[in-house]
């Protein structure tokens, strides 16, 4: 089975380590971010949740958020720039085009007609409001 080799390899690190800032990696090495990249902070209320995602980089246009039930899903669309002009040579590029999505599940239902969500400053806020759960009623039997 052939093996591939990941461009941030050892043999690379230990260059790096021994002439850091002489050592320039290959254009676009690095990989797409994981899932577990979009850092989160969730905080609850006696109302409901709050929610903190850093999405550095992305423009408003560029999130989506659903809700479903319990389940938070966020998704950014991360675009790179490439531009090309004429006398410059390109010795790192890291920014890339793609997509990061990351869900989570929360302890109660959300009311999602009352959700709110802003951006500033790279970070995502979430305002999830709880789902009221009406209390058992006694029917009267006729």
């Amino acid at each position: 089975m052939n093996s591939l080799v990941s461009r941030g390899s050892l043999f690379d690190d230990f260059f790096k380590d021994l002439a850091p800032g002489f050592y320039v990696r290959p254009l676009h090495g690095d990989p797409l971010p994981s899932p577990a990249q979009i850092k989160i902070d969730v905080k609850e209320n006696d109302s409901g949740y709050v929610v903190h995602a850093e999405v550095p980089g992305v423009a408003k246009e560029d999130l989506h958020v659903s809700l479903d039930g319990n389940v938070v899903s966020l998704r950014a669309e991360v675009r790179q720039h490439d531009q090309k002009t004429e006398g410059d040579k390109v010795l790192r590029a890291e920014r890339y085009y793609g997509a990061v999505a990351r869900s989570f599940q929360l302890p109660t239902d959300i009311d999602a007609t009352q959700a709110r969500a802003k951006v500033d400053n790279g970070v995502l806020t979430l305002t999830l409001p709880k789902k009221l759960v009406s209390s058992a009623q006694r029917l009267h039997i006729e």
